[in-house]
């Protein structure tokens, strides 16, 4: 077999092994409301293991629009404001991410359920957070605050 031909079949193998893990990650999506009371009660984001390897995103975090409530968002789930969750462009879909606020180094944990507007990315936006998320980094009246994101490991349910 000639090279081309081994490029060919290693490029299509590798088509077909990805479409496998994502129909294996799609199937694993952990709907957020399951582990609520997990998040609030066990998981701190002091307590969480960073990811290795996955460089940090700085940038600026704004928060979703009160008429957004009831929206479908990427992954198929309806947006809520009381959920821990983000949208980004930046990190991939059911992504686990330590989100910290750099004025007061306050940090929260949410899911990446959704993406921005790509005019977003020209702004410098790097997470849009849901209302919630962004209550507790106190950033509600602002609008706006510069954040770093950190990929963690998804939490383990028990």
């Amino acid at each position: 077999m000639d090279t081309k031909s081994q490029y060919y079949i290693k490029v299509l193998m590798l088509l077909l092994f990805s479409s496998v893990l994502c129909r294996i990650a799609h199937s694993q999506i952990i709907e957020i409301d399951s582990i609520a009371p997990f998040l609030k009660d066990s998981l701190s984001a002091d307590s969480v293991k960073v990811k290795e390897g996955v460089p940090l995103v700085y940038g600026i975090a704004s928060f979703y629009s009160s008429s957004l409530q009831g929206t479908k968002t990427a992954t198929g789930e309806i947006y809520r404001h009381e959920k821990m969750t983000g949208a980004s462009n930046h990190l991939k879909l059911n992504t686990w991410v330590r989100v910290t606020r750099i004025t007061t180094g306050k940090s929260i944990i949410v899911r990446i359920n959704d993406r921005m507007a790509p005019r977003m990315a020209k702004k410098g936006r790097v997470i849009d957070l849901s209302r919630s998320a962004a209550a507790k980094l106190g950033f509600m009246k602002s609008g706006l605050t510069r954040v770093k994101l950190e990929v963690i490991e998804p939490p383990a349910l028990h």
